[in-house]
């Protein structure tokens, strides 16, 4: 287990880094027929637009991991928050500590913006990932469940 990580942030030269890790975490969840994604929407959408933010973990020169992150908001604390979209470590280097390096960086970034909180959702049947975060004290939400419009189903909420 490693003690110390080096991270950076990505780069417009890093699209193809961030396009290879959600193919292998889209793989890992067996969800690889829904990326659409491709190098010009991420470059339009992580540094044209500017709504996300990826950060990678380092193995010297190499990514191990990475977080695709974003701003939300929460009227209840009155500030912005962190919502985790993706966090995913390379096969190769689970077990050594990179996700929690990971979600330390991210915690670290939290604080430093004065965000009132760092959220994510997790798959069901990912018990691994789940008791991961458990060991971390994170605090699952069941109170909630999270609602979705896409496609035509979102298309046809717009035009109504």
């Amino acid at each position: 287990m490693k003690n110390e990580f080096e991270y950076r942030f990505a780069e417009r030269k890093d699209i193809p880094v961030i396009l290879h890790f959600i193919k292998e975490l889209a793989e890992y969840e067996k969800m690889s027929d829904e990326v659409i994604a491709d190098e010009k929407i991420l470059e339009e959408w992580i540094f044209d637009k500017q709504k996300a933010e990826v950060v990678f973990v380092l193995d010297g020169e190499k990514e191990a991991g990475f977080a695709l992150f974003f701003h939300n908001f929460s009227t209840f604390l009155g500030r912005a928050g962190i919502y985790l979209e993706d966090l995913f470590v390379l096969s190769e280097y689970r077990g050594q500590g990179y996700g929690k390096a990971l979600l330390k960086k991210l915690a670290q970034i939290a604080v430093e913006r004065g965000c009132g909180r760092l959220e994510w959702s997790c798959l069901d049947w990912n018990q691994p990932s789940i008791d991961f975060y458990l060991s971390l004290n994170a605090v699952p939400m069941s109170n909630w469940t999270v609602y979705r419009l896409t496609g035509d189903t979102l298309r046809a909420m717009a035009e109504q």
